[in-house]
């Protein structure tokens, strides 16, 4: 098996794991720089908790935070998305050409039709019956810490 190693690309990965996350660089892909309480705003979760995924977009180098004054605002970066989107391409390439190989397969592999005649059905053999359809019936469990009736 082989072991693909960058921690780049699997902070990227983990960040965008999150729909919250997603929802962020979705808000920041609509405008250009947003302040972290604007980009807060229409989240049903506290403003530490935007903080934290806030925090992990900054660790995978998906946004920027810039401080102006008392405002921080949040932008986004493009870098490690392009790497995702290298990794990902590599890979829809590798099963497009796999699919394409079978579809051409399909095509011009020659298939028997059916045939003329109706195959006979099979004579139909009734189930062996479970234990629990038995003349016997289920065993009865006794409760803990009794012991069975006999």
């Amino acid at each position: 098996m082989v072991k693909y190693q960058d921690a780049a690309l699997d902070r990227t990965f983990a960040a965008l794991s999150d729909p919250t996350r997603r929802a962020l660089l979705a808000r920041l892909g609509e405008q250009d720089s947003l302040s972290v309480s604007e980009l807060a705003s229409p989240f049903p979760v506290s403003l530490p908790a935007i903080m934290k995924h806030l925090d992990v977009l900054t660790d995978a180098g998906l946004i920027v935070r810039e401080k102006t004054g008392r405002t921080v605002s949040c932008r986004l970066t493009a870098q490690p998305m392009e790497q995702a989107m290298s990794w990902l391409n590599r890979y829809a390439q590798f099963w497009s050409e796999k699919f394409d190989r079978l579809a051409t397969f399909v095509e011009e592999e020659t298939w028997p039709t059916q045939p003329s005649t109706p195959i006979p059905a099979q004579p139909n053999h009734q189930a062996s019956r479970s234990r629990a359809g038995s003349a016997r019936g289920r065993k009865m469990s006794t409760p803990p810490g009794r012991k069975p009736r006999n």
